[in-house]
């Protein structure tokens, strides 16, 4: 009787034991010195363009600004149109072919001389700010590569692919503008402010 009374008391010791050493360990500092608890729930990670975070999911990332359609069932669609602090502003969106054939965006390109082998990308949009009679042209990098998507290969039937493109920021009093590529009609888009 008393090897079993010491035998449960030993077994009770060690399971508080137990539970105040996970006690503890999830109460314990993030040692930052301000004594926060690592229980608590977790910091939410920043979205940048291009992270693929949870928060990319959420409905607000997916708003359609503006959609458009060619001839051959090539449908734009603009999801994002940020003015950023730096003086640009990033439009981004989706492009689907949805005929039954190959596609390639050759002409998506443009004819600018100045940019360098920008063949199949979206080197060919521009903004155009109707009020303040200015169009913008796709910014290049110091190697003469626009700042855009270039598509590799070309597109299946049915398949979609993400595209971005930045261009000078219009003055702030420009709201509105349009994105203009190729041979599709222009697509009126509002410009929202970054962080």
């Amino acid at each position: 009787m008393r090897h079993t009374r010491k035998a449960r008391r030993a077994l009770a010791a060690v399971a508080i034991a137990g539970g105040l050493t996970l006690t503890v360990a999830g109460c314990g500092g993030s040692g930052d010195g301000k004594g926060k608890s690592s229980a608590s729930s977790p910091a939410k990670p920043k979205t940048q363009s291009g992270d693929k975070t949870p928060e990319s999911a959420s409905p607000e990332a997916t708003t359609t600004l503006a959609q458009v359609k060619s001839g051959d069932n090539i449908t734009l669609t603009v999801t994002s149109a940020v003015r950023d602090t730096g003086g640009f502003v990033t439009v981004s969106g989706k492009v689907t072919n949805g005929s039954s054939k190959y596609w390639t965006p050759g002409s998506w390109a443009g004819d600018e001389q100045e940019l360098a082998n920008n063949s199949a990308s979206m080197a060919g949009a521009s903004l155009v700010d109707k009020n303040g009679k200015k169009k913008y042209l796709i910014l290049r990098d110091t190697s003469g590569r626009c700042l855009c998507t270039k598509f590799i290969g070309p597109f299946k039937p049915g398949e979609e692919r993400t595209y971005y493109a930045q261009f000078p920021a219009p003055p702030a009093s420009a709201k509105t503008v349009e994105f203009q590529i190729a041979d599709l009609p222009p697509a009126n888009i509002d410009l929202s402010d970054g962080e």
